[in-house]
């Protein structure tokens, strides 16, 4: 008779016992970081209160903050990934000349994610319904800074008609990322990569511990949260599609048109190595005289001693640059004979 050989149960080893207690610990740690996450911006927002509204755009809501009066309106589009508080040197002096706006593109600051994809033409769709949905009339004066530029110019091309002015900050070329330097392409893939891992971290507060968000309070209370830095990605990687829809809008015709650009002689943004500056500004600077030629009307100053960020570091410039647009919008107005 043969007798049944009984089977050997492997016991669990350390190593399984070491993997399973990480793996543990991994989960531990994640579900505290989603929840410091969670705690720290609900504080930060609960002891610096949102300014303006959020307005019902179609399923989803927008944030849009808007000060001062007179007309035509001044709108203030921001940057890649920033929210309306890049505004913050500007826009109260602003007021004083005009109403004025500034608001967050879905997905950033104050503003919900939008399920549509993140091109400047539908960057410009958005805007329109809110300022639409917000009972913000047109004519407008259209302000944009960096990416920024690609939004206002989408928007006027949609709607040409509300538009009475246009200045742009430091605002970005279609064709830069054929005429930049290969140096600035290779660091590009590296911004890319830092978004993805701010993108992929900030649910977990990861950002925030590393000391990445702003110090400010209110500006933490906008800025410092995980959809917007998902946002920011989205809008990274939608870059070439908005700047070929850019470069579709063709001419701004005889519109009033300022073009702010930052002094050549600084480094526009602290990422960029020392030794790729003055080929990079080279570039930018001939990409800034042609923006001024959009317009027959278009004009080009250099804001001394700034970098990228104009609005910021020169906010009298951008703040004399909109009240010039504004006048001349004005003055369009009153040449303009009425109706019969």
């Amino acid at each position: 008779m043969t007798e049944t050989a009984t089977p050997l149960v492997p016991q669990p080893s350390w190593l399984r016992r070491v993997a399973r207690l990480a793996f543990v610990l991994v989960l531990v740690l994640l579900a505290a970081g989603y929840l410091y996450e969670n705690i720290s911006e609900a504080r930060d927002r609960r002891f610096n209160p949102m300014p303006g509204r959020r307005v019902d755009v179609g399923g989803f809501k927008m944030h849009i903050d808007c000060t001062g009066e007179g007309s035509p309106t001044v709108i203030l589009d921001s940057g890649m990934g920033d929210s309306y508080d890049s505004w913050r040197r500007v826009q109260s002096e602003i007021a004083k000349s005009s109403h004025v706006c500034s608001y967050d593109r879905a997905g950033l600051g104050y503003s919900d994610a939008s399920p549509r994809p993140r091109t400047s033409k539908v960057i410009a769709e958005e805007l329109h319904a809110l300022l639409k949905s917000a009972g913000v009339a047109p004519p407008y004066v259209m302000v944009g800074h960096s990416m920024g530029g690609y939004d206002v110019r989408l928007f006027a091309s949609l709607y040409r008609n509300e538009i009475a002015g246009m200045v742009l900050v430091d605002a970005d070329h279609p064709d830069q990322e054929n005429r930049f330097p290969l140096e600035v392409k290779a660091e590009e893939g590296s911004w890319q990569r830092e978004a993805e891992f701010l993108a992929d971290t900030a649910p977990f507060g990861v950002p925030r511990l590393l000391g990445l968000c702003e110090n400010d309070p209110a500006l933490r209370a906008a800025d410092c949260n995980f959809h917007s830095a998902r946002e920011a990605l989205w809008e990274m990687k939608a870059f070439p599609q908005s700047a070929a829809e850019a470069a579709a809008t063709g001419s701004l015709g005889n519109l009033p048109l300022a073009v702010l650009s930052h002094d050549p002689g600084k480094k526009p943004l602290a990422e960029l190595p020392a030794d790729i500056v003055q080929p990079a500004n080279q570039v930018w600077e001939k990409m800034q005289e042609e923006l001024a030629r959009l317009s027959t009307r278009g004009t080009q100053s250099i804001a001394t001693n700034s970098s990228h960020y104009i609005q910021l570091d020169r906010p009298d410039v951008v703040i004399e640059a909109v009240r010039t647009v504004l006048d001349q919008a004005r003055a369009d107005s009153q040449a303009v004979p009425p109706k019969q």
